[in-house]
Order: C-alpha cells, then sequence, then structure tokens
C-alpha cells in the first residue's frame, strides 16, 4: 500500500480552507510539510499542476533538495511540456533525488492560450496524451529513439542521465471512454477520485477487461484513490466538524465539469452519505475534484473504508485534509499505523 499526502502550491492563499496565510507557498512553508510528511511516514505527496500556479516542476525539485526520502508526484500536462524535454527533466531529478520520482499525468482543461497551446476536440487530446505517455516511456528505457506519430516526434533521441533505478511510475486520471483508453495501455497507476465502492469497482472491472482486449502491453495496470479524508478523534467530532465546514461554504459550480466530476456531483442525488462515511454534500457547495466527496469519521472509521477500498484492488492512496500540515501530522499519527498493520 502506498500512501501518499498532498501539497498545495498554490498563489492564493486559503485552499480548501487552509489556516495558512502568511508565506503559504514559500520553500520555507513547502518544505515543512514536506519534511512532515517523512516524519510521519507518508510516502511522499502530489503536486498539482495548472497554469497561473507556481510551477510544480520547479516546486518538486526545491523540495527533493531538502529532503531525503518524500517522493513527489509530480503533476504535468503534455502540450506544457514537450515529450523529450520533460523525458529528460525527469530522468534527471530522479537521478539527483535517488530514484524518489513519481509522474501523474493530466489532461484536464487548462488555461491554453496562456502559454501558446492549442487542443482540438477530446480524441485529439487523449491522443495526445496517449502518444506523450508512450514516448516518454522509451526514451526512459531506449537509446537512440525515433518516433513519428500524429502529435510529436523525435529522431535518434538519447535521454541522459537515465532514472536511477526504474522509470518513474505514470499515474493517470480520468473517467471518460477515451480517458479510460488511455489508462489501459499506457498508464501504471489509474487514480479514482472518492466514488463509492460500487462505481470504483465498476471501473476496475472495465479497465481489465480494456486492457485485455486493447493488448496492452505492459505489467498488469495498477489503480489509487485520491480522496479527502476528515479524521478526528472520534466519530461524532469529524461529522460535526465536516458539517461546519460544509456549512460555511458557498455554492462555486464549474459550468463544464468533466465526466469524472459530473459523476462525483451527480453522487449526491443517491444520499448524503454513501457507504457508511462518504459525505456528498461538499460537492453541492463549491468541492471539485478530490475536494467533491470526503470520508469522514475516526482514525478507526477511514481506516476501516480505505481498506474497503484497497480489497476492490487499490494500492496507492492520496489523502489530504486541511490545515495541511496539522493534518499530515494528525493522520500520521492515528491514520497510517491503522492502514499499515
Amino acid at each position: 500500500m502506498e500512501l501518499l499526502w498532498y501539497i498545495p502550491n498554490q498563489v492564493l492563499p486559503g485552499h480548501r480552507g487552509d489556516e495558512v496565510t502568511a508565506d503559504h507557498n514559500s520553500l520555507d512553508t513547502l518544505t515543512a510539510q514536506a519534511k512532515a510528511l517523512e516524519e510521519y511516514g507518508w510516502g511522499g505527496a502530489l503536486l498539482g499542476t495548472g497554469w497561473g500556479r507556481p510551477d510544480t516542476f520547479t516546486v518538486a525539485t526545491a523540495l527533493v533538495a531538502r529532503t531525503t526520502t518524500f517522493q513527489p508526484l509530480i503533476a504535468t500536462r503534455p502540450g506544457y511540456w514537450r515529450p523529450a524535454n520533460f523525458a529528460s527533466a525527469a530522468a534527471t531529478l530522479d537521478h539527483l533525488s535517488g530514484g524518489r520520482v513519481l509522474v501523474n499525468i493530466v489532461s484536464g482543461k487548462d488555461n491554453l492560450q496562456a502559454y501558446g497551446d492549442s487542443e482540438g476536440d477530446q480524441a485529439h487530446r487523449y491522443g495526445r496524451t496517449r502518444e506523450f505517455m508512450h514516448l516518454i516511456r522509451r526514451l526512459w528505457t531506449e537509446e537512440n529513439v525515433t518516433f513519428h506519430g500524429e502529435h510529436f516526434r523525435v529522431d535518434n533521441s538519447t535521454v541522459v542521465p537515465r532514472p536511477l533505478v526504474r522509470r518513474p511510475r505514470l499515474y493517470f486520471g480520468g473517467a471518460s471512454a477515451a480517458a479510460e483508453r488511455v489508462a489501459a495501455t499506457e498508464a501504471d497507476v489509474q487514480l479514482f477520485w472518492g466514488e463509492p465502492l460500487d462505481g470504483v469497482q465498476e471501473r476496475i472491472e472495465r479497465l481489465k477487461k480494456l486492457s485485455a482486449g486493447l493488448g496492452r502491453e505492459h505489467a498488469p495496470l495498477e489503480y489509487g484513490l485520491r480522496i479527502t479524508t476528515v479524521v478526528r478523534d472520534t466519530t461524532e467530532q469529524a461529522w460535526a466538524d465536516a458539517r461546519a465546514r460544509v456549512a460555511v461554504m458557498q455554492a462555486d459550480h464549474n459550468p463544464h465539469p468533466s465526466v469524472g466530476q459530473q459523476r462525483l456531483l451527480d453522487l449526491s442525488e443517491r444520499g448524503e452519505i454513501l457507504d457508511e462515511n462518504l459525505y456528498t454534500a461538499p460537492g453541492k457547495y463549491g468541492g471539485g475534484g478530490a475536494g467533491t466527496t470526503w470520508l469522514v469519521g475516526s482514525a478507526a472509521d477511514v481506516a476501516r473504508s480505505l481498506r474497503r477500498y484497497a480489497d476492490l484492488g487499490i494500492t496507492h492512496f492520496v489523502l489530504s485534509d486541511t490545515p495541511y500540515l496539522t493534518e499530515i501530522e494528525r493522520q500520521g499519527e492515528t491514520l497510517l499505523p491503522l492502514l499499515r498493520n
């Protein structure tokens, strides 16, 4: 079981209710979070990407230089990087860090015009993503790579230095049919958001069939869960705090949600609480992505729920709650030992 957290490299303070405002994205603040992750037993953290926030790769590099075991799960976007440039940068950081780099490929919409990119329809977007993943895999493991695709091309390309121990693991998210075809053929880990157990089981079964039907050439696809975990000393306190936070949230809906986001938003129609402690109400009031649904309860409650996902085949978990540093410590002390035992 791989247990990661989330570090919010954001320009504006107060991300998802975080109370930290002064120097919230300074190197010292982010380093304190990364070092706390090491101290409390987390494997590392996801660093999100998107135009208008600090550059993810630069933040990851700085944090790796100040830590010893922290693994950055570096989100990156085809189009923001060219495949060979990214393959070289990631391999260099992996080499310098002693093999700690993880990669999260993101294909959701972004402010493309701001950095001079363009995309066509969904088929074009995911076709480009598939080529990006295919090509960086080859560049990390082969020499003199020549590839002429629809979206990218290289001739006699060799990346040096190589990744230190193994090529970085490729995480990928997306719930549309096009996204799932990319995951089934090119990803190492498919990341799900906080859907109920039956929805996750359905998607795992579908991805297994897709992998077989599409002739997957890599090791079997693995599965991960990215979710907010609201953990308190007692079940009652956790629910009181969760409901109090939702009560002050302001509705802020995205008029064009992704397929995966829409799946989460639709869950509230099934009920406010699903699978004992999956809280769907945040999605009504501005929760987005991993903030749309929360697992709420005592450490024992949340650990029991996460084990149920593990029983379905989830082996990678990316958890978080705010205040970020406080929750790294709280959940590191109370939740992680239950999951490891």
